[in-house]
């Protein structure tokens, strides 16, 4: 995952050299003689790690823009409060200072995706950032449709 302008460059700059190397690779397996399916199937592994970096930039700008999507679940919270810290264009520096955590601290909780992250201290990020959140439930088990006393205590 980019979580910075540092290595969103980087990535930018590894797509381009990564074009290049993907079509010098295909001229010198079309060269040696491979064609259709046989060129695809070398091609993909170089193909797959290209589109997988592609990827990751698009999800970079996406959340520059804002659009972060729906929180489904909160195994993704991680994900979801770095890309609210790129949207708001604080730089991990930025957001220490606002925090009032280390710079090292911002990044390794990100590199981590703040894994184990406490209920109390994401409500905290989102409060620094002026984020509201809200949770509800999208299709409700039905057992929230029965009866109170349908559930029997021992």
């Amino acid at each position: 995952m980019i979580r910075t302008d540092k290595e969103y460059k980087k990535a930018i700059e590894k797509l381009e050299e990564e074009e290049k190397i993907l079509n010098v690779q295909r001229e010198h397996f079309i060269e040696l003689g491979h064609t259709g399916e046989e060129l695809d199937r070398l091609m993909q592994p170089l193909i797959s790690f290209h589109e997988q970096l592609k990827e990751e930039v698009e999800t970079y700008e996406q959340m520059k823009r804002g659009n972060l999507g729906v929180l489904m679940d909160f195994n993704n919270i991680g994900r979801w409060l770095i890309g609210i810290r790129i949207a708001a264009g604080l730089s991990q520096k930025e957001f220490a200072k606002k925090t009032g955590v280390s710079e090292a601290q911002v990044s390794r909780d990100e590199n981590n995706e703040y894994h184990g992250i406490t209920v109390e201290k994401a409500q905290r990020l989102l409060e620094l950032l002026g984020v509201r959140f809200k949770a509800e439930i999208e299709e409700p088990p039905s057992f929230l449709n029965q009866k109170n006393d349908d559930f029997a205590y021992a």
